[in-house]
């Protein structure tokens, strides 16, 4: 028998995010990333403004603890070659690893009353456009986003606002999205479908 991928996590807290990877016959661990084929950052509080050069100006729930934890992670498996997955907070980690930086405030993408934002999103991306489409809907949770890409990462979908909704980077298998996919739930599961993109992509890097 095969031996089961193991996707890093830096966290327990969110049963979601494990349960999916389980789904996907992946095996989460939460210690030796290096042993790991691939990275998967999660959502939470902001990233400390100081890290992209700017001064505090709406940034909140900073942990530079975590912070440390993920940059130090991303840099490893970018300099692996092995696929990273960042969802909200960890797109915009994954912005931050690579020197870009963030819009500490938005409105209009927040929950309200304990309910995700909903809008439309527009993909310039070969990759999401298979998974959901050139045009879907998206949950939001965020008043942060990604601003200036950092180096090697482009835009690659955007909210009718002009939010950037989700990065690629040009050559390594390296994604971010800043919406929910574990809490989209669409006919064909939408955290199955990109989840999925991170489990294939350690596959293919591992030739297993």
């Amino acid at each position: 028998m095969a031996e089961k991928l193991k996707i890093f996590l830096t966290t327990a807290r969110f049963e979601n995010y494990i349960s999916a990877l389980n789904a996907l016959g992946a095996q989460p661990c939460f210690d030796g990333p290096e042993k790991c084929d691939g990275l998967l950052l999660p959502g939470g509080g902001d990233v400390n403004p100081r890290r992209y050069g700017q001064e505090n100006a709406g940034s909140a729930g900073i942990d530079d603890g975590l912070d440390e934890r993920e940059l130090a992670a991303v840099k490893l498996f970018a300099g692996l070659g092995r696929p990273v997955l960042g969802i909200c907070r960890g797109c915009q980690v994954l912005n931050v690893a690579f020197g870009g930086t963030l819009l500490q405030d938005i409105p209009d993408h927040r929950r309200v009353m304990g309910t995700d934002a909903l809008h439309p999103v527009v993909t310039r991306d070969d990759m999401l456009r298979g998974l959901y489409g050139e045009r879907f809907t998206v949950n939001s949770a965020h008043h942060q986003a990604v601003d200036v890409p950092g180096t090697g990462l482009r835009a690659v979908q955007w909210a009718d606002d002009g939010v950037i909704e989700a990065i690629r980077h040009d050559t390594l298998p390296i994604l971010g999205v800043q919406w929910h996919p574990e809490r989209l739930r669409t006919p064909t599961d939408g955290w199955l479908l990109i989840s999925r993109w991170l489990t294939d992509a350690a596959e293919r890097k591992g030739n297993r």
